[in-house]
């Protein structure tokens, strides 16, 4: 998902994920212009539409337009609104049927609707784009690579981050509890057992809303773990259903620790921005969360716990389980996607889209410590969180899909409003799983 962090948006064998930005060219407050092709107009504003729970793009979009990009944002300003995580994939629907994307904005929460969007020819396909404005190069195969294995072999995005997922903990909770970095399955529960014992809150996680992608992302790690990496591509190829047996108790799983409390009292009222900040206050001991989050663990306005306590562990394996703590889960996070309306002959848009390929890369890993699908200049210093998140990137062969990777947009809703219910407990792991089988065909 934000999924954003979500944040939304992985890919099996490769990084992807979940959360995707999307750049589009708008038609309303435009001029003529002589361009060839297309409609033959050009947009006033460089429209982008952002989401409430990322600002890391509207940042560091509003510091390209202030200096590297200063010349395109004179010619066409940039211009910002943003929407709630949420509500995204029905707001670019609305969107797209009046033929008013934006010219930049985040993609769907669901990749099967920016499959869909691209299809009906909302979408540019950003290979081509990218050749014509001579900047291809400028984007890390790696992510190309991952985009490409979440959208069926299109490139439909910009990778505005390039992301591993897992837990990060407080090392001096753990510490102070006698507990070591759990490996499996069980060592994390009886970590969990042990912290809620002593009146330490084991698990930070939002569960309110469409924020429940943060719990559900515990759901498909499990999964994977458990019946392997390829487990959610059987799902999506009809060889099997979420009510499987094995499937709904890895719900299960995960409906037993909200039962036990693990995850506060009262997920369902957190959103992600309480989630983090429970977590970075030392009120946690343990997030499930993308490296997007880099940058709020290295803020020092954000981290009361300070950086140099804060661990990443990679999701741990299931006992007797088929996936192995290896196989990263990854992905390109929230990423842009441009529009196709008027794109061949906005050649204004045309030289935003380019200076962001050039610059956005160097611009998110200095200001934000946000590791992204972009090259970096030379001389950025790297904070160790960051240093992190790139070694192991480096070292993952093997990456894994989020939960709702395959999923149709009222899956992924029904979904992800849901994962604050699981984390309650007020749900069943098999309630859960029937409920978003039923809607997998919509």
């Amino acid at each position: 998902m934000i999924s954003m962090h979500k944040r939304h948006r992985l890919v099996a064998v490769g990084v992807a994920g979940a959360l995707t930005l999307a750049l589009s060219a708008c038609s309303s407050g435009s001029t003529s212009s002589s361009a060839s092709g297309g409609s033959g107009k050009t947009a006033a504003n460089l429209n982008f539409l952002g989401i409430n729970e990322n600002k890391t793009i509207a940042a560091t979009l509003t510091t390209l337009s202030k200096n590297e990009c200063k010349a395109e944002n004179a010619a066409q300003p940039l211009k910002i609104s943003n929407q709630a995580q949420g509500t995204l994939d029905q707001q670019l629907q609305l969107l797209a049927g009046q033929g008013a994307l934006p010219q930049l904005f985040i993609a769907a929460n669901a990749p099967s609707l920016t499959q869909q969007l691209a299809t009906q020819g909302s979408v540019q396909d950003v290979s081509s784009a990218l050749d014509k404005l001579g900047v291809s190069g400028d984007v890390l195969p790696a992510a190309t690579s991952v985009i490409k294995n979440l959208y069926n072999g299109k490139d439909l995005v910009l990778p505005t981050e390039l992301n591993i997922e897992g837990i990060w903990y407080n090392k001096k909770i753990l510490s102070d509890n006698g507990i070591q970095v759990p490996t499996t399955w069980s060592e994390l529960v009886a970590a969990f057992a042990k912290l809620k014992a002593a009146g330490v809150q084991p698990i930070s996680q939002a569960g309110k809303g469409g924020d429940g992608w943060g719990v559900t992302r515990w759901v498909g790690d499990y999964i994977a773990r458990d019946l392997g990496p390829t487990a959610l591509q059987d799902v999506r190829d009809g060889k099997a259903k979420l009510t499987d047996a094995p499937y709904v108790a890895a719900a299960n799983a995960i409906a037993d620790l909200g039962k036990q409390g693990y995850f506060g009292p009262s997920p369902t009222s957190i959103d992600y921005t309480t989630a983090l900040n429970t977590f970075l206050t030392g009120k946690a001991a343990f997030i499930y969360m993308g490296s997007w989050a880099v940058s709020d663990f290295t803020s020092a306005t954000e981290n009361k716990i300070g950086a140099d306590n804060i661990g990443f562990m990679h999701f741990p394996t299931v006992d007797g389980g088929k996936g192995t703590a290896d196989q990263m889960p990854a992905n390109v996070g929230t990423a842009v996607a441009i529009s196709a309306k008027d794109f061949a002959s906005d050649t204004a848009t045309q030289a935003w889209v380019s200076c962001i390929v050039k610059n956005y890369g160097t611009v998110a890993l200095r200001d934000s410590g946000q590791v992204t699908g972009f090259t970096v200049g030379s001389g950025v210093t790297v904070s160790p969180l960051s240093k992190l998140v790139q070694d192991e990137i480096a070292k993952t062969t093997t990456s894994i899909l989020w939960f709702e990777a395959y999923f149709s947009a009222k899956a992924t809703t029904t979904s992800q409003n849901d994962g604050g219910l699981l984390a309650s407990g007020q749900l069943s792991g098999a309630d859960f799983m029937s409920q978003v089988q039923a809607d997998l065909g919509s």
